[in-house]
């Protein structure tokens, strides 16, 4: 389906200026969180913090979200919604910051703000009385960013819209980013995140006070400081109930944890959702398997080359090239997996090895879906301009997890993306 011409034109002019991940990371980090700074806060929904010991003493912090009220539902006119609070900050921007931040940054004014905090999420009157809200279940969601940015504070405004519109509580992690931190150490953190969550004995910090978290890159704290009541634990939801959730990098992470815990055996989760997720590792057009790479590996701000780099930094030996919970797209047996929804970008380099994955997920497992994003491009979740495309990700998911129906609603992407009458989606796997 042929894109928007306007809308090409500015991406790929923003793929040829940006420079490659490999040297732009660490401005990428300095880019996000001063997005994140800038982002409002969603009164629909409560954050707090909390944080998970790993067994070398690091404390991996969480973000949890409560949604305050239904899908839908207008707040009490004492808590007025901001207007941005529908999708957050725009990943095209984010990614062309890099190239420019060191000569602009010292004229960009810095807006405090409570969102990328330790915070009830609600403007006005802390006390004012909401509605009830019983949560459906728990997502347990890993951040996208090539396993060397992103993190709560970016996803902050993300997760809460997602915890209000899925009706969830929405458990951020921010695992240990690459370079710093390689392979295995983030699929490690997350799984053990998993495992406690599962388990029951996931610890909560800082309750009802005020805790700074800071991008983890620093030597690996003992414990968290701020105060709090350490001992509380968030109760083990029912196993059914828990999703684990993962864009990108982030589902890289989630389908890690799935074969990780099915061979470990300590845990099982029952459901995970994967949006453009990274399960490959040959990224180089020459010799990738997959068409995507070269058709859409130049031209949609993530590059095929932003990806070698990407695997280059996360990875700690050739060996782990073939490592399933590196890759796994390299797993010789993917059977046992949890019920799995697939989302692949129609524009994304990813696209063929996603709709890949999920087909050989079918072969074994006869829970699986697939749909392409039509117009979509890799991190559309994170784009302000991407309404059209986040709505009908989100149509889909509750399809998938609560068995609303799914109505083929043409033109629903960021670019009329059916102008022709044809469908925002694509079931890639011909099942419902």
């Amino acid at each position: 389906m042929p894109i928007n011409e306007a809308l090409f034109a500015a991406m790929k002019a923003t793929s040829y200026i940006k420079p490659n991940a490999g040297k732009s990371y660490k401005l990428q980090r300095v880019a996000e969180e001063l997005i994140a700074k800038q982002a409002p806060a969603n009164p629909k929904c409560r954050v707090k913090d909390a944080f998970a010991p790993m067994a070398d003493g690091y404390a991996v912090p969480l973000r949890v979200f409560t949604p305050l009220v239904a899908y839908g539902a207008p707040l009490p006119e004492a808590l007025e919604e901001s207007s941005a609070n529908g999708t957050p900050v725009a990943s095209a921007i984010s990614a062309i910051l890099p190239a420019v931040l060191p000569k602009v940054l010292p004229k960009i004014p810095i807006k405090e703000s409570t969102s990328s905090g330790n915070t009830d999420g609600i403007s006005g009157n802390a006390n004012t009385e909401l509605p009830s809200v019983t949560p459906h279940g728990t997502i347990l969601f890993f951040h996208g960013g090539g396993w060397t940015t992103g993190g709560i504070n970016l996803y902050t405004q993300a997760c809460a819209h997602m915890a209000v519109r899925l009706q969830r509580r929405v458990i951020s992690v921010e695992y240990r980013l690459a370079p710093e931190y390689r392979f295995p150490t983030a699929v490690e953190n997350c799984y053990e995140v998993a495992r406690q969550l599962f388990a029951g004995e996931l610890p909560i910090s800082g309750v009802g006070g005020s805790v700074d978290v800071d991008h983890p890159q620093s030597a690996a704290p003992t414990a968290p400081t701020g105060g709090g009541d350490i001992s509380a634990t968030i109760p083990a939801p029912d196993p059914d109930s828990i999703v684990l959730f993962g864009d990108s990098a982030g589902g890289n992470l989630a389908a890690a944890v799935s074969l990780m815990a099915r061979d470990r055996g300590e845990f099982m989760p029952r459901t995970q959702m994967l949006l453009y997720p990274v399960v490959g590792n040959d990224y180089n057009p020459e010799t990738s398997p997959f068409e995507s790479v070269r058709t859409n590996g130049t031209d949609y701000i993530l590059t095929a080359q932003d990806m070698a780099d990407y695997i280059d930094m996360y990875r700690s030996s050739v060996a782990d090239l073939t490592n399933p919970y590196f890759a796994p797209l390299t797993a010789h047996d993917l059977s046992n997996q949890p019920r799995t929804l697939v989302l692949s970008a129609e524009y994304c380099p990813l696209r063929d090895e996603d709709e890949a994955y999920a087909r050989r997920l079918q072969l074994v497992n006869d829970n699986v879906s697939c749909y392409r994003i039509h117009d979509g491009i890799h991190g559309y979740l994170l784009n302000t301009s991407a309404v059209g495309l986040v709505s009908t990700t989100y149509r889909i998911i509750e399809h998938f997890l609560d068995d609303t129906p799914l109505v083929p609603a043409p033109g629903t992407g960021t670019t009329a993306n059916a102008p022709e009458g044809g469908d925002a989606w694509q079931d890639v796997l011909g099942t419902d």
